[in-house]
């Protein structure tokens, strides 16, 4: 037997293909489909939504103008949530749920075959009506969008992290906590944190669905302050049930009724010169 018999090796060509295999590095996620040099973010165009045979929502139009808050009133179950979710196809996720007409976003349909969704979302970001803050540190809640479109890089994640929170308005209440776990953070907080969680990837939309109907007065004032300073940059589309919110902070305000859009106008007219008995029955407080 011999000790020292020469060690047979891999051809080289397996050898190249198993290094190319260790040095594969995740390439950045390019998604450049979008093209947002329109006047209108959103433009909805006959817009039906079914929930198996259920009409959910009833031949909506309307648009939603660039770098405005555009806010969606109504009565529970009127359809205003249903309609804020299919801006971003998170009825996809619901069975039975059916689609159709057109939500233009972009200049592209979203409901056309081959759009692509991580694109879409990463374009239309959603803020949740109760503060969902993953099990983490807030630095790591803040930099999961980034990585999860190839940014790995200390320096960069860093500076988006610190961008983020500066926009959220919490960079000095939490500069010093990054590292600490976010479920730690009061309801405010929390939602903020998601704000700017959502604001890390770069959205040129933000959906909003009842942000503020689980927070405190302070908390809720933070939040309309935040909107205000936000649409600077992004436009936001807000369903509140608070009246009064929609009033103080909107540019725009579409009234939904049992699955229908009653009215939309500029925010100001609609809540002084509502032009439907509907609209003006529902802001003076006698239904709903």
């Amino acid at each position: 037997m011999n000790l020292f018999k020469k060690k047979e090796t891999a051809p080289a060509a397996e050898v190249s293909a198993e290094k190319s295999k260790k040095n594969k590095v995740k390439k950045p996620v390019t998604l450049n489909i979008f093209d947002f040099t329109q006047d209108n973010a959103i433009t909805v165009k006959d817009l039906d939504l079914y929930y198996g045979e259920f009409q959910a929502l009833k031949k909506i139009n309307m648009q939603m103008p660039k770098y405005q808050i555009t806010a969606m009133i109504g009565p529970s179950g009127c359809g205003k949530s249903t309609l804020i979710k299919t801006l971003n196809r998170m009825n996809d996720l619901v069975e039975g749920c059916r689609v159709e007409g057109e939500i233009m976003i972009g200049g592209l349909n979203i409901y056309d075959k081959g759009v692509d969704l991580s694109a879409l979302r990463k374009n239309v970001g959603m803020v949740f009506q109760k503060p969902n803050p993953f099990p983490m540190s807030v630095y790591d809640n803040i930099a999961y969008g980034p990585r999860t479109f190839g940014i790995g890089k200390k320096s960069e994640l860093d500076e988006i992290v610190e961008r983020s929170l500066k926009q959220a308005a919490m960079w000095d209440e939490l500069k010093d906590r990054l590292n600490k776990s976010a479920l730690g953070l009061s309801g405010g907080q929390q939602q903020r944190l998601c704000i700017a969680r959502a604001l890390a990837v770069g959205p040129q939309i933000l959906l909003m669905d009842e942000p503020t109907s689980a927070l405190d007065p302070i908390s809720t004032g933070k939040i309309e302050e935040l909107c205000e300073e936000l649409k600077k940059d992004v436009t936001i589309v807000m369903v509140t049930h608070n009246m009064q919110q929609a009033a103080r902070i909107s540019d725009k305000t579409a009234f939904f009724l049992l699955g229908e859009m009653i009215e939309m106008g500029d925010t100001e007219q609609v809540f002084s010169e509502p032009r439907h008995p509907e609209t003006e029955r529902y802001i003076t407080g006698r239904f709903g």
